[in-house]
């Protein structure tokens, strides 16, 4: 197999743009003329701090952050974010709401947990995480420090597609799957943070958007380098934050940008999904695993019904080109994960493939 021979789904670490990657191996070893590559810059040199500023300031203007907030390139995945948040805003014997619509969300609520009472204002667990809950089904807490969710669940292939009310309570939301694929507002949370393996850059560097008003209240216990004020008053430079991944995201926010920007990336998402969702709602031998009105625009899970022609057609695909299309271990079946980078083409010969392999299966 060849990259022009093959197609990634992968939900995480993701595909990148191919021009992105061409870019990349251009500077790898002399950028710009400086005798180095990214990679063996200090980060406190003039010529990576220029790097770090305009990447900076591009992920200010592609999601127009406020001057209210500060962006944050840290380290440890969303996963640290699980412990970062209640310790920088629960405060001593505080409380928080969260919505546990899928695996990541309920792992973040235990951790909270070991720091303060955690509420679950939603769980749809009952269902196997396969709806978003309404607005009015949210058990809101009046004196809760912060509300969290997860946008988009890349497990169960389900999306919010809105924002929680949450009455001025701070809302809290973990974007890893869906950041720069539509407009956002901003100021209405007190934290965004993503893991960039899907959307941003590669593997090993954390966008956080923090409103500065939060940072300064974390628990006396809090280590070192999980203070959000020590990381806005440092720039994110309290020690060597992930040069390379940072420069990465610079040239995913200038494709980004020569694409439409967020509003461009929201277009292209729904041509995307609609192409498989259309599919799946008049196939008799495939099904979607979500309900329609919670649809994933990023992760499309469906399945046959049955597990060994589940495995059957996913070793059909990889045998075909159509790379990492098997579900999550936790639910079996089928994904297709389809970021802003996933060209238009790949998504067209997947739902052909799909629809040929179920001629062959005489359905």
């Amino acid at each position: 197999m060849s990259r022009e021979t093959t197609y990634n789904f992968a939900a995480g670490p993701s595909a990148l743009p191919q021009e992105v990657l061409e870019q990349a191996a251009r500077e790898l070893v002399d950028y710009h003329g400086t005798g180095m590559s990214v990679m063996e810059m200090s980060h406190r040199s003039a010529v990576y701090q220029e790097i770090f500023n305009a990447v900076k300031a591009d992920m200010k203007r592609a999601l127009h952050v406020p001057d209210t907030h500060e962006v944050l390139f840290l380290q440890g995945g969303a996963s640290l974010q699980f412990s970062m948040i209640p310790l920088n805003l629960m405060g001593e014997w505080g409380n928080a709401d969260y919505a546990v619509t899928g695996n990541f969300a309920k792992i973040a609520a235990k951790e909270a947990g070991k720091y303060g009472r955690v509420n679950i204002a939603a769980d749809t667990s009952d269902c196997n995480h396969t709806r978003i809950p309404e607005q009015s089904e949210l058990v809101l807490q009046p004196d809760a420090k912060y509300f969290y969710y997860c946008s988009n669940n890349t497990i169960y292939g389900t999306e919010w597609h809105y924002v929680p009310e949450t009455k001025g309570v701070t809302l809290v939301s973990d974007m890893s799957s869906d950041i720069l694929t539509q407009p956002l507002d901003v100021s209405r949370f007190g934290v965004i943070f993503a893991g960039a393996q899907k959307n941003l850059a590669p593997a090993g560097l954390t966008v956080v958007i923090v409103r500065k008003d939060l940072a300064g209240n974390e628990l006396p216990s809090t280590p070192l380098m999980l203070s959000y004020e020590r990381m806005i008053e440092k720039d994110s430079m309290y020690n060597t934050p992930p040069c390379y991944n940072i420069y990465m995201l610079g040239l995913m926010l200038k494709w980004v940008e020569k694409n439409g920007g967020v509003e461009g990336m929201d277009a292209l998402k729904r041509e995307r999904s609609a192409i498989l969702y259309d599919y799946l709602d008049e196939s008799r031998l495939f099904r979607g695993c979500a309900e329609r009105d919670a649809r994933s625009f990023m992760n499309v899970t469906f399945t046959t019904g049955d597990k060994d022609l589940d495995a059957d057609f996913c070793k059909a695909a990889t045998a075909a080109g159509f790379l990492n299309v098997k579900g999550h271990r936790l639910v079996g079946g089928c994904r297709a994960s389809i970021y802003n980078a996933q060209p238009i083409p790949a998504v067209k010969a997947l739902a052909e493939f799909m629809k040929d392999y179920e001629v062959k299966h005489h359905v």
